[in-house]
């Protein structure tokens, strides 16, 4: 299952960038990723680097590890995250340029296997229309953030 949704947000590229690609932050753009570190070395994001994120949903926690595979500032980021050696999603966002500012793209991409799926469905949980809502409010969030006085733009 692949979905996206798109913004407009009167600021910069280069702002709208730092700030998608700051995983170690997403926890203030994200319902359920609540931030994490960056592994191996990395320092901040770079084609190949891999982050632990942290994430949380209805009191239950968890941790993922996710590689960036595409990293073209100002204007294409995305990563592929795994739990142990599943797969989880792909997450792609694009920034194109408009005239008063950017328009975001938030792409997903559903990689979990089917058996994962069928559980989810059967404890009633449905990960494609949480993930419909939660990129609305993700992007929402990336809005107010980078509209905001003190962003530089």
């Amino acid at each position: 299952m692949d979905y996206s949704d798109s913004i407009d947000i009167a600021a910069s590229p280069e702002v709208l960038f730092a700030t998608i690609s700051d995983l170690p932050s997403m926890g203030r753009l994200s319902p359920e990723n609540t931030g994490g570190e960056w592994l191996g070395g990395a320092t901040g994001p770079a084609l190949g680097a891999k982050f632990k994120g942290t994430n949380a949903r209805n009191g239950a926690t968890w941790s993922t590890t996710a590689r960036v595979t595409t990293y073209e500032s100002p204007s294409r980021f995305a990563f592929n995250v795994t739990y142990g050696p599943f797969r989880v999603a792909k997450w792609e966002y694009t920034i194109e340029a408009t005239l008063e500012g950017c328009r975001v793209i938030e792409g997903w991409t559903e990689q979990r296997n089917a058996f994962v799926r069928r559980s989810d469905k059967k404890d009633g949980f449905d990960r494609a229309q949480f993930t419909k809502e939660s990129i609305r409010a993700t992007l929402a969030a990336l809005k107010k953030i980078c509209e905001a006085p003190s962003n530089g733009s």
